[in-house]
């Protein structure tokens, strides 16, 4: 009994573990795979370069356009600005108080009472003193200097505004070779500005013995250095909105180009428009006849051909120079009229039709504002804002441009 019982359990064991044996040998090229496949896995990871960051975005992309197009709005801005500021210098006859020039040096303003009286006696020895200022006391003096100084503070501040972001633009990468080219130039222009103020108030500061008219700057430097900061501030303005703003799919059609050629017209009439004030300014020509429309009951003054040759009537007769810039206005105003009734029977893109919508506004309030500086005899704010308005008015020119140019090939 007790051998039967053992040889059962000793078969059972053996049956047991043949069938472990033959589950392993049946398991056993499972297993074998599984490791062949670790083991590759782990061999192509380490064969896999390291992980590496995410790729650099590239530059200049839309984002980095973005960024440097609303910095030359902001240096445009800028530009507007020194515009506006100087032209208010002008009607305060402050251009003259400063009688030298330093790029450093004169950025501090005299603080102590001998050092406004050291600057004071150095104003007294030039033409505008001796002639038109020698009753002038010493804070009146502080006045008008004030105002050149904050003219040629604003001035530095334009170039500064220019020329640091450029330099780190550079470095970053944010600027296409075509634009690398464009910003040089607009840096450049900066200077050039610098240097041409102050040869324009070198030629008021000159004695005249032969002259016996007031002391004042060229009207041809004056508008040379006019012209100048409204070229830098065309220019930034341009490259500005054209970084901004998408070109609109437009078909070309014969009316669309004969819209855009009208617009370029009109926006170079506006440009000299506003160049011919400096004439104006310079001569103080709004002062002569002040009735409108006609000058002194006649449509034609008497006195419009009074200088020998005739062509410096154009440029140095008060008479001449305000019918000219009368007339030019009344061309600008009536240029940018046609092209907004011509853009009306148009499909045009939203945007441009609002930007010839206010062209068209912003001339009527210019010629309202004109006629009423002569009409008043040229008060000082009234005057600024109309030498403003001018600025604002090339704006808008520039910005309607903006909207009509073609699509990039």
């Amino acid at each position: 009994m007790l051998l039967s019982t053992l040889r059962t359990k000793i078969s059972y064991g053996c049956r047991c573990a043949g069938r472990g044996f033959e589950q392993s040998r049946h398991q056993r090229p499972q297993l074998r795979q599984w490791l062949v496949r670790r083991n590759q896995s782990s061999i192509s990871v380490e064969a896999a370069p390291p992980s590496t960051p995410a790729a650099a975005v590239a530059v200049p992309n839309a984002a980095t356009n973005r960024i440097v197009g609303r910095w030359l709005l902001g240096c445009s801005g800028l530009v507007v600005g020194a515009v506006v500021l100087g032209g208010v210098t002008r009607l305060t006859e402050s251009g003259l108080s400063m009688v030298d020039w330093h790029l450093v040096r004169e950025m501090r303003p005299p603080q102590s009472e001998e050092e406004w009286e050291a600057e004071f006696s150095k104003y007294k020895q030039f033409p505008e003193f001796k002639i038109l200022n020698h009753e002038m006391t010493l804070p009146e003096f502080k006045f008008i200097f004030y105002m050149e100084w904050g003219h040629r503070m604003w001035g530095r501040l334009v170039g500064l505004a220019y020329i640091l972001p450029t330099v780190y633009f550079w470095r970053k990468g944010y600027f296409t070779r075509s634009l690398k080219g464009k910003v040089l130039g607009l840096c450049g222009f900066v200077f050039f500005q610098g240097l041409l103020g102050w040869y324009m108030v070198k030629s008021g500061l000159e004695e005249k013995p032969e002259s016996h008219d007031v002391p004042r700057v060229s009207q041809y430097r004056l508008c040379a250095h006019l012209g100048s900061a409204l070229v830098l501030y065309s220019a930034s303005l341009w490259t500005g909105l054209t970084l901004l703003l998408p070109a609109h799919k437009m078909a070309d059609t014969r009316r669309l180009t004969q819209l855009r050629r009208f617009a370029k017209g009109t926006g170079g009439l506006v440009f000299l428009t506003a160049l011919s004030g400096a004439f104006v300014a310079g001569l103080d020509a709004g002062l002569v006849y002040n009735s409108f429309p006609k000058m002194a009951d006649k449509w034609i003054p008497d006195d419009i051909l009074a200088f020998s040759p005739a062509l410096r009537n154009i440029f140095e007769n008060p008479t001449t120079v305000q019918f000219d810039h009368r007339i030019l206005a009344i061309g600008s105003l009536t240029a940018i009229t046609s092209l907004y009734l011509f853009s009306r029977r148009m499909m045009l893109p939203r945007r441009a039709k609002i930007a010839i919508g206010l062209l068209a506004a912003m001339a009527y309030t210019q010629v309202a504002l004109g006629i009423s500086t002569l009409l008043l005899y040229v008060p000082t704010p009234l005057a600024a804002t109309h030498q403003s308005g001018s600025v604002a008015l090339l704006t808008l020119a520039i910005w309607v441009l903006a909207e009509l140019r073609k699509m990039p090939k």
